[in-house]
């Protein structure tokens, strides 16, 4: 099972923002948006890392908006209601959700969520927002 940590960043929100992914010390990738919101960098760097990863995943997050949309199964109802919550309202970020929840419902791999508390020591969480910062700060150049 490999464990991918993702993160996401931004400058202002919305503002400049950037998204990571990391594996180990040498599988990562990061990137990064002019104007946008810390939500749709959390989801950017989930799909970005999947799309880079064979086989079962466990994605390693400290955002609880994204690990809780798969724990408690939040994109099931919003699929059922055309995409629209609780609240009739559409759903926050759908262009990425519907990017992202195929890639970790439709697929042949396992894919898990875990959540682990940001800026608590853990080295590959640490290196995941050092390097979704490090892309915000890039992208207002």
């Amino acid at each position: 099972m490999i464990k991918i940590f993702t993160d996401g960043a931004c400058l202002g929100n919305p503002g400049p923002g950037g998204w990571a992914w990391i594996i180990d010390d040498e599988r990562l990738g990061f990137g990064g948006e002019p104007l946008t919101t810390n939500q749709r960098m959390e989801l950017t760097a989930v799909i970005e890392g999947l799309k880079h990863v064979d086989g079962d995943v466990v994605v390693v997050s400290d955002s609880t908006y994204v690990v809780n949309c798969f724990r408690d199964q939040w994109w099931r109802k919003w699929v059922i209601n055309g995409w629209r919550n609780s609240k009739g309202d559409p759903v926050a970020n759908a262009d990425l959700w519907k990017v992202l929840v195929p890639l970790v419902t439709e697929s042949r791999r396992s894919v898990a969520f875990e959540w682990v508390k940001g800026h608590a020591g853990n080295r590959l969480n640490e290196c995941a927002d050092a390097l979704a910062q490090r892309a915000a700060r890039e992208s207002t150049s």
